[in-house]
């Protein structure tokens, strides 16, 4: 498996017997590994883009899931969740409210299970982790940066089409050429840490994490004078105000959103209100999960 180190990453926040069965299995997976799905009283499950594998008691990878498969607990779970939380639960609030953790090399835990009544609610019951590789993928955007240089874009597609991968490649080949600002809300894009990007998004980019995507933009408008902002998953009306308010004063903006078709993204009150202001000029529309990363076709706005 090439993509060694961000399975490494997930392979570290394992219980401990668990960490040896998935680090023998690491020869045996390809290198278009998309999830490591980890389910409490369930099965240790590899995720690809045309199917799915299982971890093998003996740490073998098998086609289909059986009694021979590695059964999760719920000891499994629980020191899985204590490694996320450093071992310190009460000081990630934030993470199990939301219900997800990044971690390494932008790897994306989403996580599964009962939430308190208390405000806010947080998880206080653990049903299963999925890890998902952020992969960054070198020259995966040289055609549509060719076709979209200098537009207003919104890059659409379902769960696992790849708008992140393109996203960052986009960010990084932007950045090499003018000023930009990534809103890294998730840090799922530059993979920022100890005071760099992991991922390459570009010499001359700004980022901006940890923050809403709205507060983002308007900081990086007042402050950062950018000429494009880049940003992923627009999905609220706020985030939608935001960027009219850049593309207004002059700032070009590249961003993604969930829609597989022009009929979702009309359904969607946010996006609707970005294809009709008449700024955007362009939506790419991208295959789906069983050709990541691929254009299927581009519509002018």
């Amino acid at each position: 498996m090439k993509d060694s180190t961000s399975y490494k990453v997930i392979v570290d926040h394992m219980p401990d017997r668990l960490r040896k069965l998935l680090l023998g299995s690491a020869d045996y997976l390809a290198d278009d590994l998309m999830e490591v799905r980890f389910h409490g009283g369930g099965a240790v499950c590899f995720v690809f883009p045309n199917r799915v594998s299982f971890l093998g008691k003996n740490g073998s990878i098998v086609a289909s899931f059986s009694y021979d498969a590695y059964i999760v607990d719920q000891e499994d779970i629980r020191e899985c969740i204590d490694k996320l939380c450093h071992y310190s639960v009460h000081s990630c609030t934030k993470q199990l409210s939301e219900g997800f953790f990044v971690i390494g090399n932008g790897v994306r835990v989403g996580v599964s299970g009962i939430y308190s009544s208390s405000e806010p609610p947080v998880l206080t019951e653990f049903c299963s982790l999925n890890f998902r590789i952020s992969r960054q993928v070198i020259n995966c955007a040289d055609r549509l940066f060719s076709e979209t240089f200098d537009w207003n874009v919104i890059i659409c597609g379902g769960v696992n089409s790849g708008k992140t991968t393109l996203l960052r490649e986009l960010c990084r080949l932007n950045g090499n050429l003018r000023k930009t600002v990534l809103i890294d809300e998730r840090n799922e894009i530059a993979a920022f840490c100890s005071g760099y990007p992991r991922n390459d998004v570009g010499a001359m980019t700004d980022i901006i994490g940890n923050c809403s995507r709205s507060k983002g933009i308007m900081s990086a408008i007042r402050t950062l004078s950018p000429e494009l902002i880049v940003c992923d998953e627009i999905a609220s009306s706020s985030d939608a105000e935001a960027i009219i308010s850049g593309l207004a004063c002059g700032v070009r903006f590249l961003v993604t959103a969930h829609g597989e078709n022009e009929k979702e993204v009309s359904k969607r009150p946010e996006l609707k209100t970005l294809t009709d202001s008449g700024f955007f000029h362009k939506l790419v529309f991208l295959r789906g999960a069983s050709a990541p990363g691929e254009v299927s076709r581009i519509v002018r706005l």
